[in-house]
């Protein structure tokens, strides 16, 4: 029998997610988890060979919680879901200590696969996370607006960044206009977020 923790933030999913692995004759689910923060003491209490676990961007570090559970709970394999892998997303994750990635649009049949490779001492990685890797996205910024939102990832106001790049205040909010357009992001937070997820910084 193979005993699974499932950490997901979204209670419908993760209800679907637990009802759906407990239908398997070959595993039960032993703990279900709304956050990361019990996760480490329910996997030590409950001692599961697979831990799925779905990587949200609300985390400060999405893999952080991976690292650790690999580091005092090794007895247990984590399953990292995301809803998009960057190639940046899916080197964290396996460096932590992921040895199996899935996308949350997978299908059941898909994890459930995944799981069972796990348990066995085998690693899953989903195709498009593979992609994600050999197949980066081309980055839409140009050199420029690169360097204008490494200054704003380091927190610094415009006028600084401005004065950094030898460049017109006016100038630094048109190329911030023109990120936030092109990530799709609603403030620099959020864009420099995205091109963190994106791998492109």
């Amino acid at each position: 029998m193979i005993h699974v923790v499932v950490a997901e933030d979204m209670g419908l999913l993760r209800g679907a997610l637990c009802a759906a692995l407990s239908r398997e004759e070959d595993m039960e689910v032993v703990a279900d988890v709304e956050g990361v923060g019990e996760l480490l003491t329910v996997v030590r209490r409950c001692r599961p060979e697979v831990v799925v676990l779905a990587l949200t961007p609300e985390l400060p570090d999405p893999v952080e919680v991976v690292a650790r559970i690999s580091a005092e709970a090794p007895h247990a394999a984590v399953l990292a879901m995301s809803p998009r892998w960057s190639p940046a997303l899916v080197e964290a994750a396996l460096a932590a200590g992921a040895r199996g990635l899935v996308g949350k649009d997978s299908s059941l049949a898909e994890l459930v696969r995944a799981i069972r490779a796990l348990a066995a001492g085998d690693r899953a990685i989903d195709p498009a996370a593979a992609v994600a890797v050999l197949s980066p996205p081309e980055i839409p910024l140009t050199p420029r607006e690169m360097d204008v939102l490494r200054m704003a990832a380091e927190g610094l106001p415009l006028k600084e960044i401005a004065v950094r790049l030898y460049l017109a205040h006016g100038t630094v909010r048109n190329h911030l206009s023109v990120i936030l357009r092109k990530t799709g992001a609603r403030n620099r937070l959020e864009a420099v977020w995205r091109a963190q997820r994106n791998g492109w910084l």
